[in-house]
């Protein structure tokens, strides 16, 4: 028995454990996991990426150019009219093999000729740049956009008295767009927007612009009531529009002074600290009070009068 015991695979124990090959010590195994789930609750599923990115989308909102990200403009005529209206771009992507057309020649052209790198990049990495957008072969690349301190408006030499704008609650890129292209019309200094819960500059607001946010600056606030104050405190009028104003556009005694101009959101209008922070409410008056007019239309009516009445 000792010789024995010294063989390869030799039972040294009386214990019996699961033998290879024996399904019934295994019934556990054998039971059913339930129905098959759905593909967007299947882990690695292409549908699941794709509903988990839906979801990421609706949590954090639209894709804004923010410091330290970038924004990608998609798809040829969206790329086309970017390039066209001289947003600032760093690369332009082009999908290798693929079917050029018109738009995909112009846009090549452009870039080359304001110095913006073409990269030939295959459709997966295409596809990966621009998050799963339709990008038609075609993606243009928007560096952030670099803001100006509230405090560097205030120190801008420019004739006449300084007259800026500031955006409560503005949430519509294009939008800021028109507004930013009135103030740039109508001799304003600048534009404050709010760093959170409000447009940013993106590519759309850019374009809607016409070239007129190369102009004028744009600056960001923490707080927008404490950057009101401390324009304020500098010796500039602070007015907001409301359509319950204290006075009619037309009766405004401070046009002339240091301003300091305040929009709304459509929906809500002012916010009630920023409202208590301007010394005027001032309202358009308009022929039917049922009817409103958009933020855009507003500030370039507004901003039109106050340079009438300072001419």
């Amino acid at each position: 028995m000792a010789g024995n015991q010294k063989r390869r695979a030799t039972r040294t124990t009386n214990k019996k454990g699961m033998l290879v090959g024996s399904g019934g010590q295994r019934r556990k195994q054998l039971k059913g996991k339930g129905p098959t789930p759905r593909a967007e609750e299947r882990p690695g599923h292409p549908a699941a990426r794709q509903s988990a990115r839906a979801e990421k989308s609706r949590s954090t909102g639209p894709r804004r150019s923010t410091k330290g990200s970038t924004e990608v403009v998609t798809g040829r005529n969206s790329v086309l009219e970017a390039l066209r209206t001289g947003v600032p771009a760093t690369v332009l992507h082009v999908g290798s093999r693929m079917e050029s057309d018109d738009r995909v020649k112009e846009s090549i052209s452009l870039a080359a000729d304001a110095g913006i790198a073409v990269l030939e990049t295959p459709r997966g990495e295409l596809d990966r740049i621009t998050d799963g957008a339709v990008h038609q072969g075609l993606a243009l690349t928007v560096p952030p956009y670099e803001y100006a301190h509230p405090d560097d408006l205030v120190a801008l030499q420019r004739p006449g008295a300084p007259l800026i704008v500031a955006l409560d609650g503005i949430t519509d890129p294009r939008n800021l767009g028109a507004i930013i292209r009135s103030v740039g019309a109508f001799g304003g200094h600048g534009v404050v927007v709010p760093a959170r819960r409000s447009a940013g500059l993106t590519a759309a607001a850019w374009k809607t612009s016409a070239g007129a946010a190369a102009r004028v600056p744009v600056a960001q606030a923490t707080n927008l009531t404490r950057t009101l104050e401390a324009y304020r405190s500098a010796g500039f009028f602070v007015v907001g529009l409301d359509a319950d104003g204290d006075v009619q556009l037309p009766g405004l005694a401070l046009a002339d002074q240091p301003l300091v101009v305040v929009v709304g959101s459509e929906g809500k209008g002012l916010s009630r600290l920023v409202r208590e922070t301007c010394d005027q409410i001032v309202s358009i008056p308009m022929a039917d009070v049922t009817e409103s007019l958009n933020a855009g239309i507003a500030t370039a009516v507004t901003l039109y009068e106050i340079a009438r009445s300072r001419r």
